[in-house]
């Protein structure tokens, strides 16, 4: 951890900051047209921090026109690639110089740990913007092998204005994820975060206005989801919205671009992820702490949380007790602005609901609790659930097939590898995996086996920067994220043919 993070320096840091509270559309902070506002609050008490501009499709039609005239502009979108590169580089610098404020802000208004937001959220978003910056002067265009009377130039060309609707568990990092590749790629965006942690956001628009980027082509339209979010998804100039959420809101876009201009719509939403531990896995406390940190990282709020421990039945009894002796080591629980603390509160008090009658739901059909399962720091006035583990879970149970987004873990025993990858892909679900096994068969056979965008071997993980991130199934539609192949989903592809004399 840095030295940087100390409750002193944290507390300094917290009275320094400004809440940047107003839409930013065109190179300005400007109030919603309507003047309404929302609260945002702080999970970790329940108080409110502040008011941010509440949007509308008024501003939503604002910021697009200001996209648009930008876009048709050629300002940004015909700059010469290595300028452009020039700029997102200087971008990512200042996402850097400012980590700790953004790191403030993300646990503030998300719950989460700040040890998290400044030591992995704020610096990977920076690495987002800078590798997107990197790739832009060294992928080339085509020429098609024609006969030799023609030439056929095959070129990518930004799509023109995108929408990207954000989600609330890693409000920085997915700004990274989804404007690295739009802006490197030529396009105008438009960000609407959730409106449970749009501070972080409102503070990067204002970071990438400081490095050159045009006024107009980043804007930023905070708001509600039946409001501004509907709006981008029915706005006739909009070309491209990329949502991250849940799979439930993530169709409503699709139906929003059939009931008005077909955009093109890229989804990464929900998943119910299987860790499935064989029966030769290898080293007990190492997987045990891997499959800690699947299930409760983030407080499980996480599309790829490894959810599903599907667990070989002679190794179970063994995993089980390693993971119980490492629990309160690596996981601990408190307030979030405490550099010490794993696991924060959850987002707000509808979530801590939801995941609580996931966690009712369970102990009504006779499964229990081995470990949580119970609101926690009541006192607070904040959002707690401890880490929560019910064992011996038949897997067609409730909380083995449904989306908690919390700190709940279901173990499931299996006997035959047959079985275990039945019960992996018996999900509407298909976006991440975990597999452990030392023997290079199972792991080729399993992981061919397994329905999912993305399969960790022996560790937890979604891949990095270079890997695409996004699901099979309800988890996703459209694209990826991350790596080259998320620049292609912001472009159109051109054929020129020329008939030569």
């Amino acid at each position: 951890m840095s030295d940087v993070l100390t409750k002193e320096t944290i507390q300094q840091q917290v009275a320094q900051l400004e809440y940047r509270r107003l839409a930013f559309i065109d190179g300005q902070f400007v109030p919603a047209q309507s003047g309404e506002q929302f609260d945002t609050l702080n999970p970790a008490t329940g108080k409110v921090l502040t008011q941010i501009a509440s949007c509308d499709a008024k501003d939503v039609d604002l910021a697009v026109k200001v996209a648009r005239r930008v876009f048709e502009s050629g300002e940004w979108s015909r700059l010469a690639p290595a300028e452009r590169k020039t700029i997102l580089i200087r971008f990512a610098e200042k996402i850097e110089e400012h980590c700790f404020e953004l790191a403030i802000l993300e646990a503030l208004e998300a719950g989460k740990p700040i040890s998290e937001c400044y030591n992995v959220d704020i610096p990977d978003t920076a690495n987002t913007i800078r590798w997107h910056a990197e790739a832009i002067d060294k992928l080339y265009d085509e020429v098609a092998p024609t006969g030799k009377d023609n030439l056929a130039i095959i070129t990518r060309e930004a799509i023109g204005v995108v929408a990207a609707v954000l989600p609330w568990n890693f409000p920085a990092m997915m700004v990274g994820w989804k404007l690295g590749p739009a802006l490197a790629t030529g396009n105008s965006v438009i960000l609407k975060p959730s409106e449970l942690t749009s501070l972080s956001t409102l503070r990067i628009a204002e970071l990438a206005q400081e490095a050159g980027i045009p006024s107009g082509v980043l804007n930023v339209v905070p708001g509600l989801g039946h409001t501004a979010g509907k709006a981008i998804g029915l706005h006739p100039d909009i070309d491209l919205v990329a949502f991250t959420g849940s799979t439930a809101t993530g169709r409503r876009f699709l139906e929003y671009s059939a009931a008005s201009n077909l955009k093109r719509v890229v989804l990464e939403c929900g998943g119910k992820n299987p860790q499935i531990v064989m029966q030769d896995s290898g080293d007990v406390n190492v997987i045990a702490s891997n499959v800690l940190a699947a299930a409760f990282w983030n407080m499980g709020e996480n599309c790829s949380a490894g959810s599903r421990l599907i667990v070989h039945r002679s190794v179970k009894a063994k995993l089980l007790e390693a993971m119980l002796s490492l629990l309160d080591k690596e996981w601990a629980l408190g307030d979030p602005m405490d550099p010490s603390i794993q696991l924060g509160a959850l987002v707000e008090q509808a979530h801590l609901d939801k995941v609580m009658g996931h966690i009712e739901n369970a102990k009504a059909e006779g499964l229990k609790a081995i470990v949580g399962g119970e609101r926690v720091n009541q006192e607070s006035g904040g959002y707690f659930i401890p880490p929560t583990i019910f064992d011996d879970v038949p897997a067609d149970a409730s909380i083995a097939k449904d989306e908690i987004f919390g700190p709940v873990l279901a173990i499931i025993p299996f006997d035959t590898e047959e079985e275990a990858i039945r019960i992996a892909n018996d999900t509407c679900y298909g976006l991440a995996a975990s597999l452990w096994s030392e023997n290079l068969n199972t792991v080729y056979r399993l992981s061919s086996a397994i329905r999912a965008g993305t399969v960790s071997v022996n560790c937890f993980s979604e891949g990095d920067i270079t890997t695409p991130f996004g699901g099979y199934k309800q988890s996703g539609f459209g694209g990826r994220d991350k790596s080259i192949h998320a620049h292609d989903q912001y472009c159109e592809l051109k054929t020129t043919w020329i008939q030569l004399s």
